[in-house]
């Protein structure tokens, strides 16, 4: 049931999107496909990522008002929580509005690797639809780059560009002060969390995309490129809006 379902609604629509790009590009080159196909991906999920860095950045406009909050009620966990959750209420704030996206990502993700793993180089004609054509024969490289094989180059620019991705989204998120005395385990994990995304994150990117096939790496960084042109083209929009509010 639920193997029949994903086939049927991630795998299968992702697989024919990609074999129609295919169709279009001369010489049946794939990693323009992949790349078109990552780009088409990007502007479907555009209003929900644009609403995820829109939080962050209103949570970090609340940063002011969490640290005196915290400066006030830090010796109590449980009005320190329900401050919190009122000041959220009163400035219309979701902290966890920025989840959504991330899980709704999380499927096409896995449909996007199935689709680069296993759907290529033999194209799977029962997987077509019929209004589909059979490219045949199929182009797997980018310039000099073998998508079947490893790129070392592809896999350095994953990892840097989820790097880059990664430091962008931290500049939008509250700072985490510790409370007064020894920081509880929230804020060490949140903490911990945030380091792990900038720095360790990027790495194992990095060397998950060098022990996959090529076009895996093409996606990803392709997609974090993207990202990093997303995030600096919200964060002028919001600056330019808090500086006519001020």
């Amino acid at each position: 049931m639920i193997s029949s379902l994903w086939h049927e609604l991630i795998y299968q629509p992702l697989y024919n999107i990609l074999i129609g790009l295919i169709d279009i590009f001369p010489s049946h080159n794939v990693g323009l496909a992949i790349i078109v196909l990552t780009i088409l991906v990007k502007l479907a999920l555009f209003p929900l990522t644009g609403k995820s860095i829109e939080a962050q950045h209103a949570m970090k406009q609340l940063e002011p008002d969490l640290k005196r909050i915290k400066e006030k009620h830090g010796h109590d966990r449980q009005m320190l929580a329900q401050k919190t959750m009122e000041l959220y209420q009163a400035k219309g704030v979701n902290p966890f509005s920025g989840c959504l996206p991330i899980l709704i990502q999380i499927p096409i993700i896995f449909g996007l690797y199935w689709v680069f793993y296993k759907g290529l180089p033999v194209v799977k004609v029962e997987d077509l639809y019929s209004f589909i054509a059979n490219p045949g024969s199929l182009h797997m490289s980018l310039l000099t780059i073998d998508l079947l094989g490893k790129s070392l180059v592809l896999a350095v620019l994953a990892g840097l560009t989820q790097f880059i991705q990664a430091k962008l989204s931290m500049k939008r998120q509250p700072a985490i002060t510790p409370s007064e005395g020894k920081p509880s385990f929230q804020e060490d994990f949140a903490r911990s969390m945030q380091l792990q995304m900038v720095y360790v994150l990027p790495v194992m990117i990095g060397l998950i995309s060098y022990h996959l096939p090529a076009a895996v790496a093409l996606y990803w960084a392709t997609s974090n490129i993207l990202g990093i042109g997303q995030e600096l083209w919200i964060g002028k929009k919001l600056e330019k809006l808090s500086s006519k509010s001020v």
